[in-house]
C-alpha cells in the first residue's frame, strides 16, 4: 500500500461512507443512517488530529443524531423503505436561525478560552449550521438541503485551510449529491401529517 494511502486511510473511509451516506440520504433510504454513524466515528478521529475541536464534538452530536433519526425513520418509512418527506414549518425559521447563531457563539468562545484551535470562528459557525441542517433532515424537512448545500461550501474552505484535501473533495461530491438529492425529495409525494407536525411542535 502507498504511504501517502496508508497515512490518510481513515480520511479515505470517511470520504466513502460520507458519500454512500449521503447517497442513500437523497433517495429517502434508511441505510444513510448507520453510514453516517460509521463515517462519523471516523472523522471524529481524523478532525481531533487536526485540532477541529467543534467538528469533533459535532460527530459525537451525529451519531446520536443518526440513532435517533434511524428510529424515526423506521417508524415512518413506508413499505419501500423510503420516508415520506415533509415541507418545514416557516414558523421554525426564526428560532432556528437564533439558536444557530447562539450555539456558534458560544462554541467559538469554548475554543478560544479552552483549546488550542486556530480556526476557532469558522469551526464554530460550521458545527452549528450543521445541527440545524441535521436537526431538519431528521424531521424529513426538504429545506433541509438548502443548508446542507451552504454549509458544505464553507466547510470545503475550512478543509482547505487545515490541508484535508481528501475531506474537502468530500465536501464538493457532498453539494452535488444534495442538489440531487433537493430534487429527488422535491419530485417525491410529500407527506400531510399535520397531526404529526402538531405534536412535534407543540
Amino acid at each position: 500500500m502507498p504511504d501517502w494511502l496508508l497515512a490518510h486511510w481513515t480520511e479515505i473511509f470517511g470520504f466513502v461512507t460520507g458519500v454512500m451516506c449521503v447517497y442513500f440520504a437523497a433517495r429517502r433510504n434508511i441505510w444513510t443512517f448507520p453510514l453516517g454513524i460509521a463515517s462519523s466515528l471516523v472523522f471524529l478521529v481524523v478532525f481531533l488530529d487536526y485540532t477541529l475541536y467543534a467538528d469533533a464534538g459535532l460527530q459525537v452530536v451525529f451519531v446520536v443524531l443518526g440513532i435517533t433519526g434511524w428510529v424515526g425513520w423506521d417508524r415512518a418509512r413506508a413499505s419501500d423503505q423510503r420516508a415520506a418527506t415533509t415541507p418545514m414549518p416557516r414558523s421554525m425559521i426564526p428560532g432556528l436561525v437564533i439558536v444557530g447563531i447562539a450555539v456558534a457563539a458560544l462554541l467559538a468562545w469554548v475554543l478560544a478560552a479552552f483549546t488550542d484551535s486556530t480556526t476557532e470562528i469558522p469551526d464554530a459557525a460550521t458545527t452549528s449550521a450543521s445541527l440545524v441542517a441535521q436537526y431538519m433532515l431528521n424531521r424529513r424537512w426538504i429545506q433541509s438541503w438548502f443548508v446542507w448545500i451552504a454549509v458544505d461550501v464553507a466547510y470545503i474552505g475550512l478543509y482547505a485551510v487545515k490541508g484535508l484535501w481528501i475531506t474537502a473533495l468530500l465536501y464538493l461530491v457532498f453539494i452535488a449529491v444534495c442538489i440531487s438529492g433537493y430534487r429527488t425529495w422535491r419530485a417525491a409525494p410529500h407527506e400531510v401529517a399535520s397531526r404529526e407536525l402538531e405534536t412535534v411542535h407543540g
